[in-house]
Parts: C-alpha cells; structure tokens; sequence
C-alpha cells in the first residue's frame, strides 16, 4: 500500500511516499480502507518530536516509533478479525487509528464509528481528534450550561469551529475570536459576537472561555471572567522547545488554588462514547465540519506545512 513515513524528526522534509505492507486485522482489529485523513496541529508536533516532552511522552526519543503520521480518518472496513462482530467490510466508519496517512491503517472496535450519513468522506474525516477537544473543553472542563455566556478564542480553527457549534448546541450564548478573514465565517456558525483580534478587544463577564490560541496572558483572560468564572487552555503554540504550551498550563494550574476562578488545562482523550455523542450533534444538523482545503496523499508535506502556518480556516484534510 502507499503510504507516507518518517523516519526520523524534522520539517516536512522527511515525509516520504513509501510502499508498505497492508496492515493485518488480527482477532480484534479493524482495516479500513482510508478515503480520506484529516491534519491537526498535533501531526506537525509528532513529526518534528517538538515540544521535547513529546518524545518523553512514549513518541520516541531519537525517532518516531511510529513512521506514519496521521490520527483522523474516515473510510470503509476492509477486514475485521474473528472476533469482531459490530462492523464488517463495506461499513463506511469514522474516527481515530495510528497512522491514517495511508491507502489502509488498522484501528480497533472502540476507535470508531458509523460515518455520518449527512457527510462525506472528506467532512467525516475532519472530526474526531479536533471535536473531541472542543467536546471536552466544553463539557467536561468547562460545565458548558444553557444561557451561559462563553468565549472561544480562536474561533475560526479546527478545535475553534467546532466549540463553537458545541457550546451553541449547548444552549450558550457564545462569542468569538479570530483574524479578520473569518470574522463571516465564526459568524455564520452561530457566534452572537465576532471580535477580530486585529482591531479591537473582547470585553468581560464571560462565564467560560476556552482559549485555543495560546498567545494571551492569565491575567488578561482572567480579567474577562466572571469572579467565578472557567478558563479552560486548549493547546496553543509558544516558543518553549521542551515543554511548549504545557508551561502555560501548569502555571494556570499553580494559580488555581489561589483564586476563586477555575483555570483549567485539558489534554483530550478518543473515546466511543464522545465520538457516539459527536455523530448524533452531525445527524441532528447541529454539528458540520469546516474543510479549509483538501491535499491529496501525495501532498502530505504541503498540507502539513500550511497547517502549521497557523493561519487554516477549520481543518485540512487528504484525500486518499
């Protein structure tokens, strides 16, 4: 099968076309057939092993263990082992596996779902790694609850599209941040407010925020609190090469017992019973992706490498 490898950290440089052995289902695995990848930040993170921690974090020290990049898919069950009785071939899935930037990758039972009926391929694919994270910040960290007034910074991203969505589906009333060429765009998804960071500053009283830019003080976020308020920190990119946006997150968490706000770092988790909850949020009408462009398999190293210009309005995706 083609598929695209590293052997070793760096730029895009080292991303390779490569022939490799279809993967092979075993008792309780699933082959599918990817049509179709989505790109995160957290790809360009594994294949430069930057922060350090990354490497610490079971990735590999002086190299990647595993050479294909790539966690998102959607595409259609190939093979199944003996004991796996809830898909067969021909099933159109969705969801997470190791290495998706390939024509077949091998999942398991747990990591995936049926595929959306209101989507394709391309928009199935752009789900999981990004909504989980905005699913979590919302609900889990953040006590996401109806009238509630919440903020998303960097509204316009792949985790930003989709918190707001979910805080919307949620039944807040939701405000946005972003750059100028998305204002319309974070609008149209059901922001009451668009603020672009550009021109002018976001105001205060929010009940949660979910910061998924990074580049902002605690202290100024906390300012737009209410006095009990939720600051949940999504990521962000900084400069730091051994801990990176982990720095931001522990001093929040250093803070915490100190104040009366809750500040809050998350580090999100797949799960079935998250992606069951995001496919009803797609069937219900109440959650669509936002594909910001399509590279084929063949374009991995470019569409990595505008990902990680920082600047994609929703999520990249490849089609395989």
């Amino acid at each position: 099968m083609k598929a695209i490898v590293q052997n070793e950290y760096g730029t895009t440089d080292v991303l390779r076309p490569a022939d490799l052995p279809e993967p092979e289902a075993g008792p309780d695995g699933v082959v599918v057939r990817i049509r179709a990848a989505g790109v995160d930040p957290g790809v360009w993170h594994l294949m430069e092993g930057s922060p350090y921690l990354v490497r610490l974090m079971g990735f590999g020290v002086r190299r990647p263990k595993a050479r294909v990049r790539g966690m998102d898919f959607a595409g259609v069950v190939h093979g199944v082992g003996g004991e796996v009785t809830r898909f067969r071939p021909g099933d159109e899935v969705f969801g997470t596996c190791q290495g998706s930037f390939a024509e077949y990758a091998l999942t398991t039972v747990d990591s995936i779902a049926r595929k959306p009926e209101r989507l394709g391929f391309d928009q199935a694919a752009a789900v999981p790694i990004s909504a989980f994270t905005a699913l979590q910040a919302l609900r889990d960290k953040g006590r996401v609850a109806p009238r509630q007034k919440v903020l998303v910074i960097g509204a316009g991203g792949g985790v930003g599209t989709f918190a707001v969505q979910i805080a919307k589906a949620f039944g807040a009333e939701v405000d946005g941040v972003c750059g100028p060429a998305k204002v319309d765009l974070v609008r149209s998804l059901g922001a009451a407010r668009v603020f672009d960071y550009t021109r002018e500053d976001f105001g205060v009283g929010y009940d949660l925020i979910v910061d998924t830019a990074g580049n902002r003080s605690l202290t100024s976020l906390r300012k737009s609190l209410t006095p009990r308020g939720t600051l949940v920190l999504v990521g962000g990119e900084t400069a730091g090469k051994w801990i990176g946006p982990v720095g931001r997150t522990l001093r929040a968490l250093v803070l915490g017992p100190f104040v009366k706000q809750k500040l809050r770092g998350l580090m999100s988790t797949e799960n079935q019973d998250d992606l069951q909850t995001l496919r009803a949020l797609i069937e219900a009408g109440k959650l669509t992706p936002v594909i910001d462009r399509a590279y084929s398999l063949a374009e991995v190293p470019e569409a990595v490498r505008h990902v990680r210009e920082g600047h994609t309005s929703g999520k990249v995706v490849i089609t395989v």
